[in-house]
């Protein structure tokens, strides 16, 4: 098989490459220095040959068997909307592309692994958004159409893993980048799955606003006489806030609004006091000088920067009981198990269930095997938020 010039090769090359956050010379230096960046650079032009030898090296240094480095996508990964500022380098918003196309090959290869064939029912902008009031009835329809009533939304993340569609954290991405949504097809153009990825290191209300922005951008099919973004904005407010549960809890008109207040309502809806009142300002609780004001307030008291009482940021799960499922069923080798979750995987795992399993391990193994189901408990349990007392705080008035 003749590799010069194979576009194959060195898309994938570069791709893997970039989904593993590694420069050329990273890349290289993995390798122990086999080849330099310069030849690992001409290898991805399609300007030289690697000899068997180096690609053995290369898949050896970037996880993946050597055959995947030839091995045609079975699906295709579009990507629906890309927020990012314009100052984001090339290579920056190429290696984050690379890694939400790689880590969504995986997701439904897994996926179809361990699930097989399913029917996957996902949202793919089915509503023409003329107004921003569009976008509005877009969360309230898919609110219903997921039977999560009015009350607010517990996790945001494990409502949209419900759903089977993905959410993926890229936690290296810089501050110029906010978020993608994506969704994957097949070789028939039939929808396998759909994600939508934000930055790592937010705030949970900041998380759940960015998760639901992106959804946006994946149901509407906004016109272009509306701003996209802000009917995205609109439609992640409403979805986390529905108006007659925001009427119910503040009240239609508002003349004042208490500092105390507005922690206890972020709490209550999860969501970021400027997003809360902007959405207050939506639905005409408040007038655009009163909104103005409290924003002038907010920024005086360093809040646009760092909230109060912020909220930790949600954990998706679907990835990890996933990949644990299939390794325990033997679907998944070990070392791809520990690719996919980056964390050591013991074999000895697999017969946790077993008694008469566990009993014949050595006492160090059996040891080892409960202090480890040890943490995982108390990972579980230790996500329990502490309620604390709020204090007496600014008023934020007009």
């Amino acid at each position: 098989m003749a590799l010069h010039g194979d576009p194959m090769l060195q898309k994938r090359l570069k791709q893997v490459r970039l989904a593993r956050g590694l420069s050329l010379e990273g890349l290289s230096e993995r390798m122990g220095g086999v080849v330099t960046k310069q030849a690992l650079s001409k290898y991805e032009k399609g300007l030289m040959v690697p000899s068997i030898h180096v690609l053995t090296k290369i898949a050896e240094a970037l996880e993946i068997k050597t055959a995947y480095l030839w091995t045609e996508p079975s699906v295709r990964v579009e990507l629906t909307s890309y927020r990012r500022h314009s100052a984001l380098l090339k290579r920056e918003q190429e290696s984050i592309e690379s890694i939400v196309s790689q880590t969504m090959e995986d997701r439904v290869r897994l996926q179809e692994i361990v699930q097989g064939p399913v029917a996957v029912n996902l949202p793919r902008r089915y509503v023409k958004v003329r107004s921003l009031e569009d976008a509005e009835s877009t969360a309230e329809t898919l609110r219903k159409s997921w039977n999560l009533g009015e009350a607010p939304i517990a996790s945001v993340t494990g409502t949209l893993e419900e759903q089977l569609i993905h959410v993926i954290t890229i936690d290296n991405a810089g501050e110029k980048f906010d978020g993608i949504a994506a969704k994957v097809t097949d070789e028939k153009g039939e929808v396998k799955a759909a994600a939508v990825v934000t930055r790592g290191g937010l705030p949970g209300e900041r998380q759940r606003l960015n998760l639901l922005h992106e959804l946006g951008h994946l149901v509407m099919d906004v016109q272009p006489s509306i701003n996209e973004e802000k009917a995205a904005f609109r439609f992640a407010g409403a979805f986390l806030a529905p108006a007659s549960l925001v009427f119910r809890e503040i009240g239609r008109k508002r003349s004042t609004v208490q500092l105390q207040e507005l922690i206890i309502l972020k709490k209550f809806f999860g969501m970021s006091i400027q997003a809360l009142l902007y959405r207050m300002y939506d639905l005409e609780i408040i007038n655009k000088s009163l909104y103005t004001h409290a924003c002038i307030q907010i920024n005086k008291l360093g809040f646009k920067k760092s909230e109060p009482e912020p909220m930790p940021p949600e954990e998706p799960r679907w990835l990890k009981l996933t990949v644990l499922r299939a390794f325990s069923e033997g679907l998944l080798t070990k070392e791809d198990a520990e690719r996919l979750i980056g964390k050591p995987q013991r074999e000895a795992s697999r017969q946790i269930m077993n008694r008469r399993a566990f009993m014949e391990l050595s006492l160090k193994d059996r040891r080892q095997v409960l202090k480890d189901q040890a943490a995982a408990l108390a990972d579980h349990y230790s996500r329990d938020i502490e309620t604390k007392d709020i204090g007496g705080g600014d008023f934020i008035e007009h």
